[in-house]
């Protein structure tokens, strides 16, 4: 499950039992949908609150790997190719046997980390300003 994913349950969570509560009141039809569109109104905003959150991380995140990408230093605009270069022939090399060790299972999760970290820094940098639009075009309709 991905972090916002992660994070929408915990609000969900929270905002269940006090929806139930509002099920078992003994109070009219008309008062028990009031509360419970209260809540869920409430639920949503604190959802947006954290996708606005979320929004501007990933927006500082694509920053900095397009000031990089486009860094005066040929070592600063390609840090991360090489670094993930050389974990890949490490791990190569290690598949085949050509290390008189094996190489630690940490060397796999920095793999995994390091390629997922560049994979996704790559894709928002492409997509950032898009979903930033999409944002904006959200809050203008309200």
């Amino acid at each position: 499950m991905s972090a916002i994913g992660t994070i929408f349950g915990a609000i969900k969570s929270i905002f269940k039992p006090a929806a139930e509560l509002v099920d078992n009141l003994h109070t009219s039809q008309e008062e028990k949908m009031k509360l419970i569109n209260e809540l869920a109104n409430a639920e949503f905003q604190i959802q947006e609150k954290v996708l606005d959150y979320e929004t501007q991380i990933l927006e500082v995140k694509a920053s900095a790997i397009n000031t990089e990408s486009k860094g005066e230093s040929w070592l600063q605009r390609n840090w991360r190719p090489i670094t993930m270069l050389t974990f890949l022939v490490l791990i190569l090399l290690d598949c085949f046997g050509l290390f008189a060790v094996t190489l630690p299972a940490r060397i796999w999760t920095l793999l995994e980390l390091g390629i997922g970290g560049y994979v996704i820094g790559r894709s928002l940098e492409k997509i950032a300003p898009q979903f930033k639009d999409v944002i904006i075009q959200k809050r203008e309709k309200k």
